[in-house]
């Protein structure tokens, strides 16, 4: 088994109920995180994002002034902060295949549906940090790679890879190595 630790890592919790933003402090300290930072809405959330440069941002979808996906959007605009590839793990108590799909074509990392269970967090952390996905960038989109799984035997004309008419794909660095401390 896999084990990261928890304190070497930066959490950003994003999210306009006070009880939920507590409740995911609690987890992640639970975890051995030690930095934890909050914000109360996605204005807030960016803010504290540019200032404490997280590791990870968990975010609530439905919040003032502007929403997770908005929020991702801004996070994902290249140039426009330090760390466009942090991974945002998407918090919502709707779980309909359109709003995943909205959420995953919008930048999201990871999708978890409220109530959450601490397993469940921890495996969506754990999927963030230990197999971090490729981004990928074209005209229209700059996120992680949306295939999850990759086919050598698609031969299509949107297959990925060298060549991709469009497409750059950028390996990301397993968030593994911070958290052993081998940075």
């Amino acid at each position: 088994m896999i084990r990261v630790d928890f304190n070497k890592l930066r959490f950003l919790v994003i999210d306009d109920n006070a009880h939920m933003r507590r409740i995911l402090r609690t987890l992640l300290h639970s975890f051995g995180a030690r930095e934890v930072y909050e914000a109360e809405d996605g204005a807030a959330g960016l803010e504290a994002y540019t200032t404490y440069l997280p590791d990870i941002v968990i975010t609530d979808w439905a919040m003032p002034i502007f929403d997770g996906l908005e929020l991702t959007a801004m996070i994902r605009k290249p140039g426009a902060n330090a760390n466009p590839y942090a991974p945002i793990i998407m918090l919502t108590g709707h779980s309909e295949k359109s709003r995943v799909l909205r959420a995953r074509d919008a930048g999201v990392t990871e999708f978890l549906c409220k109530p959450i269970s601490a397993k469940s967090l921890y495996q969506r952390i754990l999927n963030v940090v230990v197999n971090p996905r490729p981004f990928v960038q074209t005209r229209d989109y700059f996120g992680p790679d949306r295939r999850r799984t990759s086919s050598s035997n698609y031969g299509g004309q949107e297959r990925r890879g060298p060549g991709a008419a469009g497409a750059e794909i950028i390996e990301q660095q397993p968030l593994y190595n911070k958290a052993r401390g081998a940075m």
